[in-house]
């Protein structure tokens, strides 16, 4: 059964693509194009996983993750960056700030369902 998951990306044609596979796969999608709107739609939709870029304009994807995580509403949703930054500790970076997982960009068409499959909350209780 497909779950509810919200993509905080800035990049129309990155947002699409996820958009896309997620919704082959059975997924509901719901989008944010910054980090003020995610956090809205983070609190209001209730999302079961939470898909989130780095490199983003007024608020960068760590600042966010942050934030997502000290509102109990939401603090206990996974949150997973998806992101070019691909750099020595940049892995460690996002998961300091909260993210449970991390996945470069450019991404895998053939794996990528698969590997966020792998964090829904279902998977993760098996």
């Amino acid at each position: 059964m497909g779950k509810r998951i919200l993509i905080i990306e800035d990049n129309e044609q990155n947002r699409y693509l996820i958009t896309f596979m997620l919704q082959q796969a059975g997924h509901e999608v719901v989008q944010a194009r910054d980090g003020f709107e995610g956090i809205r739609l983070a609190e209001t939709e209730a999302p079961e996983l939470i898909l989130l870029d780095i490199q983003l304009p007024q608020m960068d994807g760590y600042a966010i993750a942050g934030e997502l995580k000290s509102r109990p509403s939401v603090a206990d949703v996974p949150i997973v960056a998806v992101t070019s930054y691909a750099m020595l500790g940049d892995r460690e970076a996002a998961l300091a700030a909260g993210c449970v997982g991390y996945i470069e960009k450019p991404i895998n068409p053939d794996t990528f369902v698969d590997q966020i499959e792998h964090f829904l909350p279902a998977d993760r209780q098996a």
